[in-house]
């Protein structure tokens, strides 16, 4: 793989150094994308402003529920319309509210090394999350365990372009529902020093998080420091529910920034039809983003979705679709024109194997999402069969494939433009580069060489076993595993985490798998 890393590789030595550098691991994190692309802005200022008049109307006509006694006084106490569960939001006070969002802000990691900035020009790539399935190193689709999460976590821990450890990639079924999230998010913490995200299963499992955040970071360091981040979602159309207010609120009263979500299932949610899904989408956005400074005005919020559209044939969700690809442009946007960072999802998948299917949808997703400029870019890797599984082939896959939309991201780089062009001059008409000072000094920036592609003859391919894609992914994640060097927590830390987990565990009735109020 070739990337840019903080880390400076020496070019002494000669070939069989060069070699030895090519062929060494090198697993450390790239830093927090800075995009430098032209962005694709389908929409003009003209319909910018229609969608954005078209939400606020919506939420001062329509209104959004919010089925939750707390917010429903929240709102009424800073003199918003309340009518039973129904909140009209007028868009003076909606403007207002999210106004005091930061426009960027920084992750702080336990590695500080691995540290990334939110928002603008600033991106990080997070892996999926939620699968009740994978599909494991022998390629065999199963049920997870709290061993395949960690394995996950500490996949994610080396892929340099993959900034986070994320949660639960896939649900460990070997650990009671109740007490799930308390074990995920020590396996997050654990097997990666990168920053991670948090439980907002209940407004009880969100707090539970922020307990162990305390304990990791310190108490003061959570007021002034975002360290990991919540998602919530909202039930389209226009409704939020108790469960993710209570973890909202869990959240942003720790300063600590959450996805705000709609939940699009595009033609069976929303009106079957971008422009005005888009609408209602981004009304549903705005009422969540405005609550969370009501609960704490100047924490972080993130306009969230998720995208998918759906078959009138099956009424199955879909991936990689032309108008899912639209919608992320103009959300991009919207989220511009509020000035605030937004979430998106990438590389998503509806294939039930690794196969072209598979490709082709996340690749869409992928190339549209970097050129919509999206900023925390939710479920980079491992997504297939629509988040029913995470494949472990794919999840390393997709890893490269972020590595390269990474470089593409970062536009062309000039810095050796000059030295370039004398080298033009060197070997003139009929010549040849590879041999070249500027080519031995720049093979391995100078373009991406992707590890898990195959690129040779097909004499040498059917040379070395016919491999193809799912085999050599398998291999690769094996190979990184077998490498893998966990960061170790702090003793003191550990202990005290894992104190924080038994006394939980005690807590929490376990056979009571249904109950997340407790």
């Amino acid at each position: 793989m070739s990337t840019d890393s903080v880390i400076t590789r020496s070019r002494s030595g000669g070939r069989s150094a060069r070699k030895a550098i090519r062929s060494a691991p090198n697993h450390l994190m790239l830093p927090g994308l800075t995009r430098s692309l032209p962005l694709c802005e389908p929409m003009d200022e003209e319909q910018i402003l229609r969608i954005d008049t078209a939400s606020m109307d919506i939420l001062e006509d329509v209104g959004v529920v919010f089925r939750d006694e707390i917010a429903l006084e929240d709102w009424k106490r800073i003199g918003a319309d309340v009518r039973g569960e129904r909140v009209h939001l007028d868009r003076d006070l909606v403007r207002e509210m999210i106004s005091t969002i930061p426009t960027d802000f920084t992750y702080h990691a336990r590695n500080p090394r691995n540290n990334v900035r939110l928002g603008g020009k600033h991106s990080i790539f997070v892996p999926m999350t939620g699968a009740p399935f994978l599909r494991d190193l022998d390629d065999v689709r199963r049920n997870p365990t709290l061993d395949d999460l960690a394995m996950f976590h500490k996949l994610s821990h080396m892929s340099p372009a993959l900034h986070s450890s994320a949660h639960h990639i896939v649900e460990p079924y070997d650990h009671a529902i109740s007490q799930r999230h308390l074990r995920i998010t020590y396996s997050s913490m654990k097997y990666s020093d990168k920053t991670f995200m948090g439980m907002t299963t209940s407004p009880k499992n969100a707090e539970d998080v922020m307990e162990m955040c305390a304990i990791l970071f310190g108490e003061n360091f959570l007021e002034n420091h975002p360290v990991t981040t919540g998602n919530c979602n909202g039930n389209s159309p226009l409704v939020w529910d108790e469960t993710m207010l209570g973890a909202m609120r869990a959240f942003c009263r720790r300063n600590q920034p959450v996805l705000c979500s709609p939940f699009v299932l595009g033609g069976a949610n929303t009106p079957a039809s971008v422009a005005p899904t888009v609408a209602q989408l981004n009304a549903e956005a705005l009422s969540a983003l405005a609550y969370t400074q009501v609960i704490r005005k100047g924490c972080p919020a993130i306009y969230g979705h998720y995208l998918s559209t759906v078959s009138m044939k099956s009424g199955a969700p879909m991936a990689g679709t032309p108008e899912i690809s639209l919608m992320n442009f103009m959300i991009g946007q919207m989220a511009r024109f509020y000035d605030v960072p937004w979430r998106t999802s990438n590389t998503l998948g509806g294939a039930k194997t690794f196969d072209a299917q598979a490709g082709y949808e996340s690749a869409t997703t992928l190339s549209s999402v970097i050129h919509a400029g999206a900023n925390y870019i939710w479920h980079s890797a491992g997504w297939n069969e629509a988040g029913m599984h995470c494949s472990v082939a794919k999840f390393v896959v997709d890893a490269e494939q972020c590595a390269m939309a990474y470089r593409m991201a970062e536009g062309p780089r000039w810095d050796d433009f000059d030295e370039a062009l004398a080298a033009v001059r060197d070997v003139g008409p009929g010549g040849h580069y590879l041999g070249h000072e500027h080519t031995l000094n720049n093979f391995e920036r100078g373009f991406f060489m992707p590890e898990l592609f195959d690129n040779n003859s097909i004499e040498q391919w059917q040379a070395e076993g016919s491999v193809e894609i799912t085999e050599r992914a398998l291999n690769q994640a094996k190979k990184m595993l077998s490498e893998y060097q966990e960061p170790k927590l702090d003793e003191a830390k550990n202990e005290a985490l894992l104190d924080y987990i038994a006394r939980r565990e005690r807590e929490i009735p376990a056979a009571d798998a249904l109950n997340q109020d407790y």
